[in-house]
């Protein structure tokens, strides 16, 4: 695996892959990798010819300063777990090399109402930030395939309007949430989480089972919602959202029998357990 710290080096790598007809394939990470990661790098490797790894913990999208300095920062460990999985070149650039003018009154994107409801609304400015790093990553790597976990689901219907405001060819592969042996979602944030508070994070994914099962039967939402909340809250959690959302378009699929809505659905949560913020969503139309 090859390291690049800068960008016109790694240019100059791209360029010499594409003109040997190789194909892209490019995953975009803040690093503090886990099997989910990898396996977006086996996906990759599958599809195309090169994998790109990036880990930049890009601090334009941390509406918590907090939150930033500690996010868990584990390189080394990191480069032994790409390296071991295949994958054939790692970006690794500093602030400076992202951000040369400063991270001060940079670009703004048309992100329209996904800014306003679930993640947009309460981390006002992460998507933003989140199209500030990926323009500039994606004109970088120039990748013909771009893979992302659907455990960040918001985020990767972010990233597909980013494509289409950049009116990049990239194809954009979002790949199924891993998961632990309990259900717990992997997530870098998992890392921060105490013995205690490990064990009670399981109960997300007891509440999006709780959701799925019964809103497939034809429970009212708001009926549904309470019986969520209450799992949440029981469990020591503060909460952020519980909500049941078109999956297309992520606007409210809330309908009082889920009889009366028959598009394809995902429930998504966020919620805090002491300081760690989590999110999960899980599709509730499928077998």
């Amino acid at each position: 695996m090859i390291i690049f710290k800068y960008a016109d080096q790694l240019a100059r790598y791209i360029q010499q892959q594409k003109s040997a007809g190789k194909q892209i394939g490019f995953v975009p990470t803040m690093g503090a990798l886990h099997s989910g990661h990898i396996a977006l790098i086996d996906q990759s490797k599958k599809a195309t010819a090169v994998t790109v790894c990036s880990i930049f913990v890009n601090p334009t999208q941390f509406n918590n300063p907090n939150d930033y300095q500690l996010y868990p920062k584990t390189i080394e460990p990191d480069i032994v777990k790409l390296e071991a999985a295949g994958c054939h070149a790692l970006f690794l650039p500093a602030i400076a090399e992202m951000y040369p003018q400063g991270t001060s009154n940079l670009e703004q994107y048309d992100l329209g109402y996904l800014e306003t409801l679930l993640e947009g609304k309460y981390r006002p400015g992460h998507f933003q930030g989140v199209c500030q790093v990926m323009n500039r990553l994606l004109t970088m790597v120039l990748p013909h395939k771009l893979f992302m976990g659907q455990k960040d689901y918001q985020q990767c219907m972010v990233v597909s309007r980013l494509l289409q405001l950049m009116k990049s060819p990239a194809e954009l592969i979002a790949c199924p949430t891993l998961r632990e042996a309990d259900g717990l979602a992997m997530s870098s944030r998992n890392m921060r989480l105490s013995p205690e508070n490990r064990q009670k994070a399981t109960t997300i994914y007891k509440c999006l089972t709780l959701i799925k099962q019964e809103s497939n039967q034809g429970t009212t939402w708001p009926v549904v919602k309470e019986k969520a909340t209450k799992m949440l809250t029981d469990a020591g959690f503060s909460i952020d959202y519980v909500e049941l959302a078109d999956a297309h378009t992520l606007q409210p699929a809330t309908a009082t029998m889920a009889t009366i809505y028959q598009g394809p659905r995902v429930a998504l949560v966020a919620a805090f357990l002491g300081d760690v913020r989590l999110i999960d969503n899980m599709l509730l139309n499928e077998a």
